[in-house]
């Protein structure tokens, strides 16, 4: 190599790895929607009281397993009839097992099961929600970025007309009037500029509440994904697909054991106890037996306690009629601004176009004295609204378009495809599902809490 391309190379070599360095690299909705994912602390509250549902299917099994426990007493006694103090001690184990029960603890097991159904799909909605927030946070930095810099062009276009107007009055083409009016507008687009400016912080704060980081610079957002075609396909997809229908199934579901659970504490059980006790004097003894026993008065507690559970049951299952409700209602919604944004979006190009032509005629024309500064400004005016109103009309289609996406229950990062590992809400239940006690699943139990701290 020549000593001449080494100072090339060097140059292409350090301009290759700034443009490919992380501080270069533009950051994408993609990038925003993965840091949300893993910066949310509402998912992460979440997840540990899924697992605190998970827990209660481990606690269920357990009622059916035996129960070993030991006791030491020791008694002191004082004798005023005789001489002397005596002095006993007791030491033992005792176990217990459960045969029968009307099957409520086979049912507070299934019971605990639904509930954590309908946690995991409340988790799903938690999902749903960060990840809208996050595209909203996203859409609104951009809208604003746009804002700002049309505010800027409009106070540097006002600027030009107030030196326009100023050197036009110096020859005497116009009055002080119109200087006057140039330096009102010029006044006016400073202080939309200021309040731009200050819309565009308050967006980066909520940037940084949804995502975890200030946003640096921001790629345009990519084409949206596809929806339903039409409102009633959507809501069809809703009401099979949303978490919140969902979740309030897996409620009913409980809700229906709940009712079976209060109807099986009527019933009789079963008991199988054992004991081994060792006093003192060395004296040893062993028992073994069947307890049955079961309830025959309790003050009118237990029948309380089934139309307790009936009335919760039938509570439940209205909320599946309002769940529904309030899903079409989401589907409708969404649908609805997804309809306005894009007539919005096709009038206000519609008006850029002719309001740009406008503002030229009008330019041309002020220059040979047809036209005042006013209307000049009226009509650059006249401009910047259409602009905004098209920057506003995409920024509402592509909210829309991801609040269609939540409102069907789609909006999931494996539905995205994001291409990240996503918690796995099946680990932890795996680990503890069947209640363990020994040391080779406490084991895996603790890789399991390692591995759910990383995500």
């Amino acid at each position: 190599m020549g000593y001449r391309m080494k100072p090339i190379l060097a140059v292409a070599v350090a301009i290759f790895a700034f443009v490919t360095s992380p501080a270069a690299r533009a950051e994408t909705l993609t990038d925003a929607l993965i840091s949300a994912y893993k910066h949310s602390g509402l998912l992460d509250q979440n997840r540990a009281l899924l697992r605190v549902a998970d827990e209660d299917v481990a606690q269920a099994v357990a009622a059916l397993r035996p129960v070993l426990s030991y006791y030491a007493r020791s008694q002191y006694a004082n004798f005023t009839d005789r001489n002397g103090d005596h002095l006993t001690a007791n030491v033992g184990l005792q176990a217990s097992l459960l045969l029968l029960d009307g099957g409520n603890s086979k049912l507070a097991i299934e019971g605990a099961k639904e509930t954590v159904l309908a946690t995991r799909e409340g988790l799903i909605n938690v999902e749903q929600s960060v990840l809208l927030r996050t595209v909203i946070a996203y859409m609104n930095v951009l809208r604003e970025n746009e804002f700002v810099a049309l505010r800027q062009n409009n106070v540097r276009l006002i600027g030009e007309q107030l030196r326009a107007a100023k050197d036009r009055f110096e020859v005497g083409e116009v009055t002080r009037t119109d200087v006057s009016l140039a330096e009102s507008r010029l006044a006016l687009a400073r202080a939309n500029l200021a309040a731009a400016e200050g819309n565009l912080a308050r967006s980066r704060e909520e940037y940084r509440a949804a995502v975890g980081t200030y946003p640096k610079s921001l790629r345009r957002a990519p084409k949206a994904p596809a929806t339903a075609r039409s409102l009633d396909s959507a809501r069809a997809i809703a009401y099979t697909t949303h978490p919140s229908m969902k979740k309030v199934q897996h409620d009913i579901a409980a809700a229906e054991i709940g009712v079976l659970r209060a109807d099986a504490l009527m019933k009789p059980s079963l008991s199988l106890k054992g004991s081994l006790d060792y006093n003192h004097v060395g004296t040893e003894s062993a028992t073994i037996g069947l307890d049955l026993g079961g309830p025959i008065y309790q003050g009118g507690k237990l029948s309380s306690l089934y139309r307790q559970a009936v009335a919760r049951r039938d509570a439940t299952r209205s909320g599946l009629h309002i769940t529904r409700h309030e899903v079409a209602q989401g589907v409708g919604n969404a649908w609805a601004l997804l309809a306005v944004s894009r007539a919005t979006l096709e009038a206000s190009n519609r008006q850029i176009r002719a309001a740009r032509i406008a503002f030229r005629g009008v330019k041309e024309e002020a220059t040979l004295g047809a036209r005042t500064t006013l209307d000049v400004l009226d009509a650059e005016q006249e401009l910047l609204d259409a602009e905004a109103n098209r920057i506003s009309a995409i920024t509402d289609q592509y909210v829309a378009t991801y609040s269609l996406l939540s409102a069907v229950g789609l909006l999931t990062v494996d539905h995205l495809k994001l291409g990240i590992r996503t918690y796995d809400p099946a680990a932890y239940y795996n680990a503890v599902r069947t209640a363990p006690a020994d040391s080779t699943q406490g084991k895996r139990l603790d890789r399991v809490l390692r591995a759910l701290g990383k995500e």
